[in-house]
């Protein structure tokens, strides 16, 4: 599958609220540790990656964490995604 076929699965979601959780056990940043969940408006799909503004880290300790920057996710390590609505509530523990 090139990056166009990939790109093509995302595509569909510009502009829509979405979940994305990456196929990594967990993520270290700002000294937090964390289960890679993140949700977040999908506002660009390029080159087999694609970018969250806001995007909001779901931790525990800080369970709507907006970063203060967009973050942008090479699609092969998206494990899932779907559409979400960002005022839902995840239990995280």
């Amino acid at each position: 599958m090139d990056n166009s076929d990939i790109n093509s699965i995302f595509e569909d979601l510009l502009g829509q609220d979405i979940i994305v959780i990456l196929d990594v056990a967990q993520l270290n940043i700002l000294g937090q540790t964390f289960r890679p969940i993140f949700t977040g408006t999908l506002v660009e799909v390029r080159g087999g990656s694609i970018r969250l503004d806001p995007a909001i880290i779901k931790m525990p300790n800080a369970p709507n964490f907006v970063f203060p920057t967009p973050l942008c996710f090479p699609i092969e390590n998206i494990a899932i995604f779907a559409p979400f609505d960002l005022d839902a509530r995840l239990t995280l523990s």
